[in-house]
C-alpha cells in the first residue's frame, strides 16, 4: 500500500480509478435519493423521516473523514510518507462540510421531533466540537507559513482531536440525551423498518463514495499545487 505513497504512482492509479468512482457515486446517489423520496411517511415522524437519508450518512461520513485524517496524520508524523500530509490536508474541508450538513439536517429534524432547533446534549455538543476541530485544523495549517511546521502542528491537533470520535459514538450511552441511541448496528438487530433501512444503507454508500471521489480530486490538486510551487521556487533567482 505504501508503494502508492509515491505521488507519481498515486496520480497514475487515481487517474484510472477516478472516472469509475465518480460514475458509481452518481448512480448510488441517484438510486438512494429516488428510493428515499419514494418511502412512505413514518407513522410517528411523517414526511420528516426522509431527513434521515441525508442526516445519518452525513454524520457517518464526517466521522469517517476525521478518522482517515487522523490516520494520515499519524503516518505523516511517524513514517513521513509524502502523501500523508496531502491526504490529511485534503480531507479536512470535506469533513467540515459533511459535519456542517449533519448539524443542519439534524437541526431540521430535531425541530418537529423535539420542539427545538438545538439542545445541548452529549451527541449534539460533541458533534459540534467535531466541526470546531475541523475548522481549527484548517486555520492552524493556514496560519503557519512553513509547510513542514504547519503539517506537524496540524497532525498533532488531528491526533489529539481524535479522542472526540468515541465521545460522539458513545455519548448516547454515557449521558441522558434526547438523541436516539444506536438503532442499526446493535446486537438485537436494526430497529428501523426495512422500507427505510435499505434506502439509508444506499445513501450511506453514496455519501462514502462521494467523499472518496472528492478526496482523491483534492489530493491530486494538492500534489499539482506542490509541484507548481517547487517549479516556481526552482526558477526564481
Amino acid at each position: 500500500m505504501f508503494a502508492y505513497a509515491n505521488p507519481k504512482k498515486f496520480m497514475e492509479l487515481s487517474g484510472t480509478i477516478l472516472p469509475w468512482l465518480s460514475g458509481a457515486t452518481i448512480l448510488a446517489l441517484a438510486a438512494g435519493l429516488v428510493l428515499g423520496f419514494r418511502t412512505p411517511p413514518d407513522y410517528q415522524q411523517g414526511d420528516t423521516v426522509r431527513i434521515m437519508f441525508l442526516h445519518v450518512p452525513a454524520a457517518w461520513t464526517a466521522m469517517m473523514a476525521y478518522g482517515l485524517m487522523a490516520l494520515a496524520s499519524v503516518i505523516g508524523l511517524v513514517n513521513r510518507h509524502p502523501l500523508a500530509d496531502a491526504a490529511a490536508k485534503a480531507a479536512a474541508p470535506l469533513g467540515a462540510v459533511f459535519t456542517a450538513l449533519g448539524l443542519v439536517t439534524g437541526s431540521l429534524w430535531g425541530k418537529p421531533m423535539w420542539g427545538a432547533w438545538w439542545v445541548w446534549d452529549g451527541r449534539l455538543t460533541s458533534f459540534l466540537l467535531l466541526l470546531l476541530i475541523y475548522l481549527g485544523y484548517i486555520a492552524l495549517g493556514s496560519a503557519i507559513e512553513d509547510e513542514t511546521r504547519a503539517a506537524r502542528a496540524s497532525a498533532i491537533l488531528a491526533i489529539v482531536g481524535a479522542v472526540n470520535l468515541p465521545i460522539i459514538e458513545f455519548s448516547v450511552d454515557w449521558w441522558r440525551t434526547l438523541h436516539q441511541g444506536e438503532s442499526i448496528l446493535r446486537s438485537g438487530g436494526p430497529l428501523i423498518a426495512p422500507v427505510f433501512l435499505w434506502p439509508l444503507f444506499l445513501m450511506a454508500i453514496a455519501f462514502t463514495l462521494l467523499f472518496f471521489t472528492l478526496w482523491i480530486v483534492r489530493i491530486r490538486t494538492e500534489i499539482l499545487r506542490r509541484r507548481a510551487r517547487s517549479l516556481m521556487l526552482s526558477e526564481s533567482p
